[in-house]
This record gives structure tokens, sequence and C-alpha cells, in this order.
């Protein structure tokens, strides 16, 4: 038999079947995408880079959701804030994703390339180099921790009875809609008045 005109496997395809197995499952193995793909688990290895090789399609196949043109915003830190919601909303599609990439350096050039545009940004805005990576990695710390807040349960506090709670029980009764939509503002412009804070204390 002749090859398929079509391969059975590429990069974008193994993407799409070890992201579909996180999402589902919280993890993957090289053997069951290759399985789903109807292949052998060596054939994999001709496209891949191995495990850490397939967490890097993952990645970059989360973050291609990213907008990276909101960096291109007027002012430093409109182009922070707008690249952080769509941060925050292209992992808040995947949440089980999270505890896989956090635990992984970040090598796919896509996302590299983000990250060396928000360092440009933060830089020509001034801020001191030693100061780029804690800020960018706070940001980040927040934009992730809220996308898995909007995984969890609308509300995750379930006192037995309001009595012996009933302080509690109160603040909870007044939550609206969007309890981490509301706390990722927050958080975020918690983040957006030190980073402010830090660029005016060089002036100082």
């Amino acid at each position: 038999m002749g090859r398929p005109r079509t391969p059975l496997i590429d990069r974008p395809r193994i993407a799409t079947v070890a992201l579909e197995l996180v999402d589902a499952n919280g993890e993957f193995s090289v053997p069951a995408i290759a399985r789903r793909l109807g292949v052998q688990t060596g054939s994999l290895y001709h496209h891949v880079d191995g495990r850490d090789g397939v967490i890097e399609l993952i990645r970059e196949r989360v973050t291609e959701a990213i907008d990276v043109s909101a960096l291109s915003a007027p002012t430093w830190d409109t182009a922070l804030q707008d690249w952080a919601r769509s941060y925050r909303a292209a992992f808040a599609a995947h949440p089980k994703v999270i505890p896989l990439l956090t635990t992984h350096p970040v090598r796919a050039p896509g996302m590299l390339d983000q990250y060396e545009r928000v360092v440009r940004v933060l830089m020509d805005a001034g801020f001191a180099t030693v100061d780029v990576m804690p800020l960018i990695t706070a940001l980040e710390n927040t934009v992730l921790g809220s996308a898995l807040d909007l995984a969890a349960p609308e509300t995750m506090w379930e006192p037995a009875d309001t009595t012996s709670t009933p302080r509690l029980s109160q603040a909870l009764a007044a939550i609206g809609e969007g309890r981490a939509d509301a706390a990722f503002e927050i958080a975020l412009a918690a983040f957006m008045g030190y980073a402010r804070g830090v660029l005016e204390g060089y002036e100082g």
C-alpha cells in the first residue's frame, strides 16, 4: 500500500488530541495520543521531542487564543491589562492544563515571543530591568489563579447553617453573579496600582 495522501499525524493533530486528553483527564500520555490517532507510539517521535515536546505543543495551542495585539496599545498600563484579560480567557477555557504547564519551563516560540513583547512594553515604559520579571510573574500568578477560579463552582463556601457563621453567611448572600470576574478585576487593579507606584518611585 502507498502512503496516504493526507498524513495520519502531524504537529497540529498531536496538539489537538493532547489538549483533548488534558481537558478531559487533566493529563495525557504519548501512547494514549498514538492510540487516538491510530498510529504506533514511535511515530509520534518523528514530530515531537517526547513528552516535553507535547507539553510545548499544548502550550502553543492554548496561547494561540491570547490577543497579542493588546500589547500594541498606546500606553503600557492599557497594554498590560488588556493582555492579562485575554491571557486569562485563553487559560480559563482549558483550566486543567494550568497545573501541567506551570511545572514545565516555557520553550514554545510563540509564548516566548509574547514574553519578549511584554518585557519590551515594561522596559519602554521606564521600568528597571531588575523589576521586570517579578512584575510579569506576579501578573501571571494573578491571571492563572483567576483562570482556575473561573472553573470553580460559583459558590465555594457552604456553611451547614447560618447560626455558626452569621457574618460569612451574610457576606455570601450578598454575592452577585460573576464572583470570579469581580475578584479578578480587584486583583488586577491592585497589581496595576503597585506597578504604577514602582514606576513613580523611580522619579521620586
